[in-house]
């Protein structure tokens, strides 16, 4: 396709006098390093595309001396279309896309360079894992021990960071995995793609990187920093390191670089995105213009102030605070509630009184920290039959580990039931080959009779040996002591064991994979699920009408997902539930970064009321079931910091005491230094309830205990059964 020339200088610009001050401010200041901190629902996407099409309408660049990178290929149609409309002629000759293609598109110009052909494969997922293993098994890696899913991550971590094997030097974090082999493998399987003409995603940008920082070809990089005039970066917050250096890297002669981003809303960083990139621009880019875009065009000022109260609180940023010029609206709403049950039933009863008000279900969102959170807001939709769906994910029934853990639980309840026989007998592993697998098939053909019954007859042949009849042995003996033991414990209790014995729990535990420690939260709630029914019977039921819910509501669904899919969409009203220390903000994201974790789950709170247009309500919890056991819980520190003129308490009394004092001082992992769980017994003042240190208590759930500590209305009690806990003081009473 020919490029076309934008051949004459436009002089109506009127689509400028559309523009608010800030935003023309960051459209019209062409020349330079400029850096837009645009805050949520403040027009950025207008301000980028307006930019755009206004060096194009003046002349100062044609299409191809501008280079505009955007995240998506959504983002990037959007922009041309929306040039397009401005010019009021398509526009051809771009170097408009995202990071991949714009590097794929270059790569291809130089391939010989980086030892490719331009005619290069460009490897998917699968692709790369299956190449990886057969380099694992000719070096004798075990590739259970050291999943090749796993070990992809890592080496794509280190391509994200603009390291190559030579670059990689001394990596402690690493030096243990792959038995020490990991950059010996990182050289096989670059080497490996080269002979196959191939690169995976991760290449595309880290072979380009390596050409422009190679002084023999000092050309190639000279010659793209001459032709683009003009660069233009969307959602600058998540770039990764090598993405970074690349862009950098080309700014450096012209210097007129835009980056458009939100210090606020990063929270990527568990994928490779560096907050630091947008935080040291101005140090990357000397002079360069800062353009605060705070004037927001969806959020009540309730919501933008309570919004701001909170990420003020963060010390990486660079601040900026969001105004709106509309009606403030409704304050955000604070419901303490007993436990995650009536939580969910709350939430319920909210969204149906707001759909009687006129809001669309399609117009509200549950918005959730963890995946397994979602399990109780679908389950009491279905009873309340509000259509519902859930975004980026699958169903909590619907998850590979659930659907498993169930179709154990329904062998055990009907050992006729063939699907769930099929579904398990191999899960995990015992060493069945498809020639065993169709064995059994064959004889419960013959026979008329379930797959069960036709390996008990096996069994009782010489037709299976060795360790293969030894495992099915074990397997046939479990399910049936497993169905003895049903009639002298709880299925909750039994739903643990069976996980436990059948090495389910340990085959996930084994797994190096990042979507394995979600896997096992996900088997945890799995077991608290059950506790809610009188029996095995009944909650196999339940769970049938559950999965054969239809989804017939069309668009008119309330969404339910995490903070993370959330970022980018709006609704009327949005619901925030688990506001508690430890779930949110996560416990694990402290543990292992400390205060960045700290401000990065901070930055989830923020994206979490932004998305709000109209309403939004925060839930906790003063006692939750998590993986099968009742824990009490305190407040988020979030809520503590919501400004107190913005926000409307709705709970029982004794669960929020907005404004007590709590220690917020940090221990290596980030977490609040809080009683003697830190530093052993501290100073106690009495509680408002009268309760003091030594003081024997009696808690509904918990039993009797006797108080440890006291901090204004939060006790910590060490109960004879359930351990040491944290509770409110007025679910207790002294004993």
């Amino acid at each position: 396709m020919t490029a076309n020339i934008i051949s004459q200088t436009h002089t109506d610009f009127s689509y400028l006098e559309t523009l608010n001050p800030a935003q023309r401010a960051a459209v019209e200041t062409l020349d330079g390093p400029v850096l837009v901190l645009a805050g949520a629902g403040t027009g950025k996407t207008r301000v980028l595309t307006t930019r755009l099409g206004h060096l194009l309408m003046t002349r100062r660049a044609q299409p191809w001396e501008i280079l505009a990178v955007t995240f998506t290929n959504k983002a990037a149609a959007e922009m041309k279309r929306r040039v397009a409309d401005m010019l009021q002629q398509p526009v051809e000759g771009w170097w408009l896309g995202t990071f991949h293609s714009l590097a794929a598109r270059m790569l291809r110009q130089h391939a010989e360079i980086a030892g490719l052909k331009s005619s290069f494969t460009i490897l998917n997922e699968d692709d790369q894992i299956r190449l990886l293993k057969q380099l694992m098994e000719a070096e004798n890696i075990d590739v259970k021990k050291w999943p090749p899913r796993l070990l992809i991550n890592l080496i794509q971590k280190w391509k994200d960071k603009g390291l190559t094997p030579d670059g990689v030097g001394l990596d402690a974090a690493v030096e243990h995995i792959a038995d020490g082999r990991l950059l010996l493998l990182y050289r096989a399987y670059q080497e490996r793609l080269k002979i196959l003409n191939a690169c995976d995603f991760g290449d595309l940008l880290l072979h380009v990187l390596t050409i422009f920082r190679d002084p023999a070809h000092a050309d190639v990089l000279a010659r793209y920093q001459e032709r683009f005039k003009y660069i233009l970066v969307d959602e600058y917050q998540d770039t990764n390191t090598g993405q970074y250096l690349w862009l950098r890297l080309l700014a450096q002669k012209h210097k007129n670089i835009c980056c458009v981003g939100d210090d606020d809303q990063s929270i990527y960083g568990w994928r490779g995105a560096d907050i630091g990139n947008i935080l040291k621009f101005e140090k990357d880019f000397p002079g360069a213009k800062i353009v605060r875009l705070e004037q927001n065009y969806r959020s009540t000022q309730h919501i933008l102030s309570a919004a701001n109260g909170v990420i003020a609180n963060n010390q990486s940023r660079l601040g900026k605070e969001l105004w709106s010029a509309g009606d403030p609206g409704d304050k955000i709403v604070i419901r303490g509630v007993w436990d995650g049950m009536q939580e969910a039933a709350a939430a319920a009863e909210m969204i149906e009184d707001l759909q009687r008000k006129g809001i669309k279900l399609s117009e509200m969102a549950v918005l959730v920290r963890a995946q397994h959170q979602t399990r109780a807001f679908e389950e009491r939709f279905i009873k309340e039959a509000i259509p519902h769906k859930v975004l980026a994910g699958q169903r909590f029934y619907e998850r590979q580990e659930i659907r498993d853990a169930i179709a154990y639980l329904r062998l055990i309840a009907q050992p006729d039931d063939d699907l769930a026989f099929e579904r398990i007998i191999n899960v995990p592993k015992r060493g069945l080959g498809p020639s065993t697998v169709a064995k059994i098939h064959t004889l419960a053909r013959s026979r008329q009779t379930s797959l069960h019954n036709a390996l008990g007859m096996m069994l009782e042949t010489d037709e299976l040996t060795g360790k293969t009849k030894d495992r099915l042995k074990t397997f046939m003996e479990n399910f049936e002591r497993w169905r003895l033991l049903l009639r002298e414990m709880s299925h909750v209790e039994l739903a643990q064991i069976v996980l436990d014995e059948s090495g389910y729990t340990a085959m996930w535990m084994a797994d190096k994979s990042p979507e394995a420690a979600g896997r096992l939260e996900n088997l945890k709630e799995f077991v608290s699920a059950l506790d809610e029914f009188d029996s095995l019977d009944m909650f196999l039921e339940h769970v049938s009408l559950v999965m054969d819910s239809d989804d017939n509501a069309g668009d008119e669904q309330v969404t339910i997902m995490t903070y993370h899919a959330a970022k980018g969409l709006e609704y009327d009203a949005v619901i925030l539930p688990g506001w508690e220390e430890g779930l949110f903000p996560n416990q694990r994201a402290m543990d292992e970064n400390g205060i960045a974790g700290l401000e990065e789950e901070r930055r989830l709170a923020y994206v979490g009321l932004t998305r709000a247009k109209k309403r939004a309500v925060i839930f906790f919890a003063a006692n939750r079931m998590i993986y099968g056991s009742w824990q009490s819980a305190l407040p988020s520190r979030f809520i503590d910091e919501l400004p107190k003129d913005h926000v409307e308490v709705v709970t029982e009394t004794g669960l929020y005491n907005g404004g007590a004092p709590r220690q917020q001082s940090f221990i290596p992992g980030g977490r609040p230094a809080r009683l003697a769980e830190i530093a052993g017994p501290a100073p106690s003042i009495e509680s408002e309830r009268g309760f003091g240190p030594g003081d024997k208590v009696f808690h509904e759930k918990f039993g009797p205990g006797t108080v440890v500590t006291t901090d204004g209305n939060k006790l910590d009690i060490r109960f004879d059964k359930a351990g040491r806990k944290k509770v409110i003081d007025s679910f207790v009473k002294k004993a």
